[in-house]
């Protein structure tokens, strides 16, 4: 079987729950899996290996480029498509027959990046309504990069790019997904999201990097990102508008678990500009 030319890169830290499951989803179809590991004090690394996966260490020094971009400037330069895949992530059969359509049909590939939505596993059963979120995990390295806003000193993201894209153009959507089915325990989703939610209040109190930042994001972010009553409009999106009612308890305790992300985001805003009068 012909290997798609696409590099999947895998950042990791403390993800042995997950990643052999992420590895084996994608190791036989494309060009090269690598596992970019920060120093994990697990069996990440030894487990990404029995599967197949190149692992490269990674430490951050403070600076930009952070870890994603690093990842396009140092790894396995010899290919031009990078698929970014979450260590709890996995490819879906219908995205690996979507990718074979675009990349083995011989013609040229116009868009610089990809968005993939996700399939969402919350309180242990896929989401097949509420939740909506695609990210651009797919680029051409060559085309694309990374924002670097002006955001090292806020805290909750340390290595990572924040909450958004690469930029780039044209950027085009794909229909298949990228399923998103954590292992962990559901108290590291909320420990992920106090984190998050320290980077967004800081932002909120330095609307120069905040905008900047809103033009990294995707169309739907852009929209979210100015709209008022943030914690009631995320769980009237998620459980109303996008139907999260259907998915029984899980979508609601992710409609609420959303909406209580956004409410945290705007008591931490609140108490920063306290703090700054």
């Amino acid at each position: 079987m012909t290997r798609l030319p696409i590099v999947v890169a895998i950042p990791t830290k403390d993800e042995a729950a997950n990643i052999a499951d992420a590895v084996r989803s994608v190791a036989a179809h494309f060009t090269a899996v690598v596992v970019v590991d920060s120093d994990s004090a697990d069996d990440t690394r030894a487990l990404a290996k029995a599967e197949g996966a190149e692992v490269v260490p990674y430490t951050w020094d403070g600076r930009y480029p952070k870890k994603k971009q690093w990842i396009l400037d140092h790894v396995r330069r010899d290919t031009d498509w990078v698929l970014f895949l979450d260590g709890d992530e996995t490819v879906s059969g219908e995205l690996l027959a979507e990718l074979r359509r675009i990349f083995l049909d011989g013609r040229t590939v116009r868009p610089a990046a990809f968005d993939i939505p996700l399939g969402y596993w919350f309180g242990g059963r896929r989401l097949r309504h509420g939740h909506t979120i695609v990210k651009r995990a797919l680029v051409d390295r060559t085309r694309v990069r990374f924002p670097e806003p002006d955001d090292l000193a806020a805290p909750g993201m340390g290595e990572q790019e924040g909450h958004y894209q690469p930029l780039a153009d044209p950027v085009f959507r794909l229909r298949a997904p990228i399923e998103h089915q954590d292992l962990d325990p559901v108290r590291t989703w909320f420990e992920r999201h106090n984190r998050y939610s320290d980077w967004e209040a800081w932002l909120e109190t330095r609307p120069e990097v905040r905008e900047e930042i809103r033009t990294a994001k995707t169309r739907q972010g852009q929209l979210f990102h100015r709209a008022p009553l943030k914690p009631l409009l995320s769980f009237g999106w998620a459980y109303v508008a996008r139907r999260g009612f259907l998915d029984g308890r899980a979508g609601l305790d992710y409609a609420l678990a959303m909406s209580f992300y956004r409410w945290q985001i705007g008591v931490k805003t609140r108490e920063l500009r306290r703090d700054d009068t």
